[in-house]
């Protein structure tokens, strides 16, 4: 291979190597840094453990080869193989961890998706099986139970189509960084009035007015989200308390603490995951959809903010978002 072709090999960020009757005569930085320095000069079949990519680098035919699922550094990676002269090959190797794991959590997105919708469907399909056939739930008792679980089922079908399209949306305009001016005092205010039953939720703060730039619909569903979530999960008739703070280091803390029992430390670190929970069967008794804190989250970090959850068992729980505030 040319000597200016060698150069331009060896700035280029994409490991790359040249093979010469079997032996690897060049390797660039990147490469060398993925195999070890010590495979320039090395037989191709040492330097890559791998069968099948030895195979396609060895093979007789010209042109261009790839191969998926070579194991390098714990990722997956694709070889391409080109004859680029006289017995002489350059192979790169490109990373798909990222297209491998983004087509797994979609796989793994679209089949809970499905499990979760698939649950109240059966049951509303079956109840109204039984309501059609005159010999079974003919008495008005039976059938007002047998609605009431119709519309239950429909109701959190109904939410979990919501959730599942508005995290659709905010996924869409993630890379978009909102501009809006947000008062998030007066927004926490109005989204904490909005609750009238369940407990009583108090607001107190620091600041008369916390202005950061975002998208106000957004923000309010945050909130909201954790309000609801606090209501839900904390003591019957219980108090949520919402604090907003005004750090002297330009971010605004908000803060949503519940009287509940807590979380066990071992779920803390994957409520944001879709569809988890770390009580199924009162997630679903609450009117869960398990998508809540995945919405937050990544509400949140389209505002170039940072979302945790603290909790103790027995102690409550307390989620809060910081954002930077827009000063001036």
């Amino acid at each position: 291979m040319a000597v200016d072709g060698v150069q331009l090999l060896e700035h280029i960020q994409t490991p790359a190597m040249v093979v010469s009757r079997g032996q690897v005569s060049f390797a660039n930085a990147a490469a060398k840094a993925l195999l070890g320095a010590h495979i320039a000069g090395q037989d191709v079949r040492i330097a890559i453990r791998d069968p099948r990519a030895v195979a396609v680098i060895l093979g007789d035919g010209g042109g261009t080869a790839k191969i998926t699922g070579l194991s390098v550094g714990g990722s997956v990676w694709e070889i391409d193989c080109k004859v680029v002269g006289n017995a002489e090959r350059l192979v790169t190797l490109y990373d798909l961890s990222v297209q491998v794991s983004v087509a797994r959590a979609h796989a793994d997105f679209v089949a809970n998706a499905s499990h979760e919708l698939r649950t109240p469907l059966a049951t509303v399909l079956g109840y109204v099986e039984t309501l059609m056939n005159p010999k079974a739930g003919g008495d008005e008792a039976t059938r007002e139970r047998f609605l009431n679980t119709i519309r239950h089922e429909a109701l959190r079908m109904q939410a979990l189509v919501a959730d599942l399209m508005s995290l659709s949306r905010i996924e869409a305009v993630k890379h978009e960084v909102p501009s809006e001016r947000v008062e998030m005092v007066a927004l926490a205010r109005e989204a904490a009035g909005e609750f009238r039953a369940g407990g009583t939720v108090t607001v107190t703060v620091n600041c008369e007015s916390a202005v950061v730039l975002g998208d106000k619909g957004q923000l309010s569903q945050v909130v909201r989200n954790l309000i609801d979530n606090a209501l839900k999960y904390g003591r019957k008739d219980g108090e949520v308390q919402v604090s907003l703070e005004a750090t002297s280091t330009g971010w605004l803390l908000v803060a949503v603490h519940d009287d509940g029992d807590g979380i066990p430390p071992e779920h803390l670190p994957r409520l944001t995951e879709r569809f988890y929970r770390a009580d199924t069967s009162r997630s679903r008794a609450a009117g869960g959809t398990g998508l809540g804190l995945s919405i937050v989250k990544h509400i949140v970090e389209r505002h170039r903010g940072r979302f945790d959850i603290a909790s103790r068992p027995g102690a409550g729980t307390t989620a809060s978002m910081m954002l930077p505030l827009r000063l001036g």
